[in-house]
């Protein structure tokens, strides 16, 4: 039986996935594998057992990767579950930012029993003006699976859309409307664009991309949001730009004690993924990559080791998670010979200093010979998956 231990609160869209095969709670002792929302790792003994780590949600800050690879263990996340859950507040941020909206409801309320309300609404209404989004450009740095619906999502509400991604993949252009303009370049999208929201993975070359240099460059009165990671932006430049009337408005779910109480920001708590919708669909996301690496070895979406899928053959199968060097392929298959069994088919990836290999195999493999492969310097983990 296979144990997956809750280190948070999972949608039970999720844990009941699971099979009777499988024991899911908070309490399991040694298990296969961890479902986790927001709880950190950092401090967590890892435990021998431990084969697999799923979060439930995009980011991955809170496990630490580097120690997770090092023992054998993949990480999985669920990218573009929560994708329209996050479209639907950076388009809800797009009107806010442009409207005046949350400041006219605040002033609406302090109106409250001065007499003649309409009227002092009418007289009012003056100081709320805000433009239209129809007809203005977005400018949508990063086309993955919530930068294209916010993209397709803008263009239907009339905004002229230029994306950009360098490193935009075949399924995502598909995806991306025809309309949507191909920014060739971050300066191209930040001289055009009346508006610019940022949808990419936190790295060191992306860090504080919205920085001096980058604001410089931008039209005046642009409206800035955050809705990936608070990181991407260098918060003193974009304060720079709001007191300077650069920047017109920054809106953003990542909160920083600097930006709060600043008139042209809106910041919300961390909101993107917090929908019902969302969380059943990161859970259940999570569950089924768990099941699949745990039943048959293959691996989707971990962001440290390569995707490796193979449709089971009924054979005996061997995983291993290997290092990145020469001739490991090579010592796998001699010893696999040595020991009498033969490989029937095979499938391999690797991933900057990590590979991964599934193996399908003929012949007895006993105990002594999985211990064996997992002896080799090169291999961190050996798992023999019994035949179906």
């Amino acid at each position: 039986m296979y144990q997956i231990q809750c280190l948070n609160k999972i949608s039970p869209a999720g844990t009941e996935k699971f099979s009777a095969d499988y024991k899911v709670g908070t309490d399991v002792e040694n298990p296969d594998a961890v479902l986790v929302r927001s709880a950190s790792m950092h401090e967590m003994d890892l435990p021998k057992s431990l084969l697999a780590v799923a979060r439930a949600g995009a980011g991955v800050n809170n496990i630490p990767l580097d120690k997770c690879t090092a023992s054998g263990i993949a990480v999985f996340n669920t990218p573009g579950a929560n994708a329209n859950a996050v479209k639907e507040l950076v388009i809800a941020m797009l009107l806010l930012s442009s409207r005046r909206i949350l400041p006219a409801a605040e002033w609406a309320k302090s109106i409250r029993g001065t007499g003649d309300v309409a009227k002092l609404a009418e007289k009012g209404k003056s100081q709320f003006v805000g433009p239209e989004i129809s007809g203005k450009t977005l400018g949508v740095i990063g086309l993955g699976a919530i930068g294209i619906l916010v993209a397709n999502a803008a263009h239907s509400l009339g905004m002229e859309v230029y994306g950009y991604d360098p490193y935009l993949s075949v399924d995502a252009a598909w995806r991306l409307s025809r309309s949507i303009k191909h920014a060739r370049s971050l300066d191209e999208v930040y001289a055009n664009s009346d508006y610019i929201t940022i949808h990419v993975p936190l790295l060191p070359d992306t860090k504080n991309t919205y920085c001096a240099e980058s604001i410089a460059k931008m039209k005046d009165g642009v409206r800035l949001l955050n809705f990936a990671r608070g990181e991407l932006a260098d918060i003193p430049a974009v304060l720079d730009g709001l007191h300077s009337g650069k920047i017109a408005r920054y809106a953003t779910d990542f909160l920083d004690d600097s930006l709060l109480g600043e008139e042209n920001v809106i910041a919300v708590p961390h909101l993107g993924a917090s929908t019902p919708e969302s969380e059943d669909n990161c859970a259940g996301m999570a569950a089924c990559e768990l099941m699949e690496y745990l039943e048959n070895g293959n691996i989707r979406n971990s962001v440290n080791l390569p995707a490796v899928s193979m449709p089971r053959s009924g054979c005996t199968r061997i995983c291993l998670i290997h290092r990145n060097v020469p001739n490991t392929i090579s010592k796998l298959s001699g010893a696999l010979a040595e020991a009498g069994i033969n490989i029937e088919d095979m499938q391999s990836k690797a991933k900057k200093d990590y590979a991964y290999t599934i193996l399908d195999v003929t012949g007895a493999v006993i105990p002594e010979t999985e211990a064996h492969l997992e002896s080799l310097p090169e291999i961190v983990r050996a798992r023999v998956l019994a035949a179906k």
